[in-house]
């Protein structure tokens, strides 16, 4: 039987507005939808990184207590684990060989230009 699911747990985890830490989670294989609807999207078009932001959203089926994974819970993520996400991401869905997938060069860019921008915000 084809696995359609994986279990990660993040380096660091994501902290919660309640102070949780939330390290364990599921992410489902990728679905063709998964790749086309952020190329749909505004925030997509106004900066390409973003879409690592949506696929992880869609793809992340839990992360600790939480049931739903939305793009504000991507967006809260250390800049280790959303790189860490984003390798599961690429291992899982066998994308790490292939230079022409659309979504695998946008998330690979997206990390480099978050990189770029500075992921670390003075605490």
């Amino acid at each position: 039987m084809l696995q359609t699911e994986f279990e990660f747990t993040l380096p660091k985890g994501y902290l919660d507005a309640h102070g949780n830490l939330h390290r364990r989670g599921m992410m489902r294989l990728a679905k063709a939808i998964d790749e086309i609807v952020p190329l749909r999207d505004p925030r997509v078009k106004a900066n390409p990184a973003y879409s690592t932001v949506i696929v992880l959203a869609r793809v992340i089926t839990c992360l600790g207590a939480l049931e739903e994974i939305t793009p504000t819970i991507i967006e809260g993520l250390f800049a280790c684990d959303l790189n860490y996400l984003h390798r599961f991401y690429l291992q899982i869905n066998e994308l790490e060989d292939e230079s022409d997938n659309t979504t695998a060069q946008n998330l690979q860019s997206g990390l480099k230009s978050e990189e770029l921008q500075g992921t670390i915000s003075p605490g």
